[in-house]
């Protein structure tokens, strides 16, 4: 699976959303990304790429946008 299949699956995944809603997600935009639902799925990004993300960048991944652009951070290229 390509690395933009793995993060798309990971945002559906976790906030069950479709992948054509995936591009304007934000932290607090929708009801699953609560506090709950962002280490839900920060530990889902971990897990599929096998990184670790510091607590900055935990803190910065406050959309699906900035999310990909962090990831870079850890050699994960996203399309």
């Amino acid at each position: 699976m390509a690395n933009l299949e793995k993060y798309n699956q990971v945002f559906m995944d976790v906030f069950h959303v479709p992948e054509t809603e995936l591009a304007d997600l934000k932290h607090h935009g929708i009801e699953a990304w609560d506090s709950m639902g962002h280490m839900q799925m920060i530990a889902a990004l971990e897990e599929a790429f096998d990184i670790m993300i510091d607590i900055d960048d935990v803190i910065a991944i406050d959309s699906y946008a900035k999310g990909k652009e962090i990831l870079k951070k850890y050699a994960v290229e996203i399309g």
